[in-house]
């Protein structure tokens, strides 16, 4: 059974730094997988953040974090990235960790396993 989580979230103030950590487990390897971030603010709807392709060559950015935010993966660790810089309040929010091994799976899903989420909290 494949299990996603997160950790790394915490409280900022605006303009700070975070890095999100997503460990993958429950198969042998996970470089056959598109991985994904993907955040839920308050009475928000789930919105993409940010994916990467099996082999880290193709990444894919929401347009409200290019520039600030960058993913990455370390395929030897069953680990992904979200490297979050000049945060801002509007990046509040639980963000979430997924993962799909379906070759036709599009960068913002729908993906087939997903983290219990990891709460970031910017301060102004």
């Amino acid at each position: 059974q494949v299990q996603l989580v997160e950790s790394g979230g915490r409280l900022v103030q605006a303009g700070g730094s975070l890095r999100l950590s997503c460990a993958a487990s429950g198969r042998t390897s996970f470089s056959g997988y598109i991985m994904g971030w993907f955040r839920q603010a308050p009475g928000m709807e789930r919105e993409f953040v940010a994916a990467i392709s099996w082999c880290g060559s193709r990444l894919y950015y929401a347009d409200s974090v290019k520039g600030r935010f960058t993913i990455s993966r370390d395929n030897a660790k069953n680990t992904v990235y979200l490297q979050m810089n000049t945060l801002t309040p509007e990046d509040t929010a639980v963000y979430y960790c997924a993962a799909d091994e379906r070759s036709d799976v599009g960068h913002q899903g729908p993906y087939s396993y997903w983290g219990e989420g990891t709460q970031v909290t910017v301060s102004s």
